[in-house]
């Protein structure tokens, strides 16, 4: 009988295509073992060797993820198994909360968004959720939610109570106080004293944020300084152990994006109550992943309510009965008209205002573009386009579906008189009216159809006058 290999050497062995073989196989079966519900979380998620990603450097740590795969290097394998397991677990339950995604989508609403910080503070919250398990260890120098509300915000606040409310944004938004050096005035010597007392194994990861500066300052941009806040959390975490790698595969069509955080967040939670008091999972709440609905849907759903026929009563036709007794009501005296529907219009309208005076990037005009085009020509809805800024430009009447709205050309900057756009607008009698804009005007009429306002993300918090606000993101 021949001897059998150990697990990791057969591993080794077996072809690469064999299923459900990989570096992790057997902390995830550990896992599975140990925590049936959330530990099958890391069933749902791809597993890949590093080493088949060109784009990933030979100083990466043991395992990545990209928010869909987890990456393993070669090291990982020499790992004992418990370090296996905790390397795993904290990258499935990234893939799990979104955090690559969600750090993309703060990206565009920020503009400006440091990836090591960030994951920082994404590794505080998933470690402190792993923190109680006694069966898999978590690497060295991990870094904890409590420890960095204590280092970096001066907050005490057990485990359990800050993993209920703190999620991942609320906290990068609350240590990020890094700005540019012309802002930052004489404060760049507090940092620098900061960073003089970081412990001797930070100096490669100091040296790395250098040269960083160094690149971008070769590129003609200034890196934002680091205040008190980040750099006490640089010091606390391990940004040379980064593990957060969004990539192209990252993020797919929002509607996509909305399902899969969806579908992870019921997963998370009914993998928790599956496990009980073995969950793998602390308390999440905070950190769920949200259900964001997409623009385009909210778009389609407004415009289809409003442009759709909707059919009403009429008497305009004789009954059958009438007309088979030859024009006699009959004994019952029956009424000669039976009711019957008819379309409440003959054509459905959609009026679009554009406010050419705000700032609206190429490619969310084409996006908004093909989605009106797209609902117009499904709907058989004609499109009446009224141009201007602060009193009308011009007015052009469209066929369903070919509207030409990416040629718009936008000013930026100026302000904005709605009265007399939404007056023109009125006068063609629409089911709906769309203004797209930034909201950066008065509007002293307030028409009798609905009116929705579609606002770029960056004026997602000035107020409307009236009617619905629409974020496109």
């Amino acid at each position: 009988m021949a001897e059998s290999l150990p697990a990791s050497q057969s591993e080794l062995e077996a072809p690469q295509d064999a299923p459900y073989r990989h570096r992790g196989t057997r902390a995830v079966a550990r896992m599975v073992e140990f925590a049936p519900s959330t530990g099958g979380l890391a069933l749902w998620v791809k597993h890949q060797a590093m080493s088949e990603l060109q784009a990933f450097s030979a100083s990466s740590p043991y395992v990545i993820t990209d928010g869909c795969t987890v990456f393993y290097s070669a090291a990982f394998e020499e790992l004992p198994l418990p370090e296996q397991v905790g390397h795993i677990a904290h990258e499935v339950l990234h893939i799990a909360l979104r955090h690559p995604q969600r750090y993309l989508d703060l990206q565009h609403l920020l503009g400006d968004v440091d990836l090591p910080l960030f994951n920082i503070c994404a590794d505080a919250i998933v470690n402190s959720a792993l923190s109680h398990l006694t069966w898999l260890k978590l690497p060295e120098g991990s870094v904890f939610l409590d420890k960095l509300l204590k280092a970096a915000l001066q907050l005490e606040q057990p485990v359990d109570k800050a993993m209920l409310q703190w999620d991942v944004e609320t906290l990068y938004r609350a240590v990020d106080d890094r700005a540019s050096p012309s802002k930052r005035g004489n404060a760049q010597s507090n940092s620098t004293s900061a960073a003089a007392q970081q412990p001797s194994n930070q100096g490669q990861s100091s040296r790395s944020s250098s040269a960083a500066g160094q690149a971008d300052a070769s590129n003609g941009k200034a890196k934002p300084l680091d205040g008190q806040r980040a750099a006490l959390a640089r010091v606390l975490g391990r940004p040379s152990q980064a593990d957060l790698v969004p990539g192209p595969a990252t993020q797919g069509a929002p509607e996509s994006e909305a399902e899969q955080a969806r579908e992870w967040s019921e997963r998370i939670t009914r993998a928790h109550a599956g496990d009980g008091a073995h969950s793998m999972l602390r308390s999440l709440l905070a950190d769920l992943p949200k259900t964001r609905t997409p623009w385009e849907q909210v778009l389609r759903t407004q415009l289809a309510r409003s442009l759709s026929n909707e059919p009403e009563l009429s008497w305009s036709r004789p009954s059958r009965s009438y007309l088979a007794n030859q024009g006699r009501s009959g004994p019952n005296h029956r009424m000669p008209f039976e009711p019957g529907t008819s379309p409440s219009r003959a054509v459905p309208r959609l009026v679009l205002v554009v406010d050419v005076s705000g700032s609206i990037n190429d490619e969310l005009m084409q996006r908004f573009a093909r989605e009106i085009e797209a609902i117009t020509r499904r709907l058989g809805a004609g499109i009446t386009l009224v141009v201007g800024d602060n009193r009308v430009q011009r007015v052009e009447s469209y066929q369903p579906g070919r509207s030409k709205l990416s040629d718009i050309q936008f000013k930026g900057g100026g302000g904005t008189d709605f009265t007399p756009l939404l007056l023109e607008a009125e006068r063609h009698h629409p089911d709906i009216i769309v203004v797209l804009t930034d909201l950066d005007g008065p509007a002293r009429h307030q028409p009798r159809c609905p009116v929705l306002w579609a606002v770029p993300q960056a004026f997602a918090l000035a107020p409307h006058p009236f009617g619905r606000k629409l974020v496109l993101s």
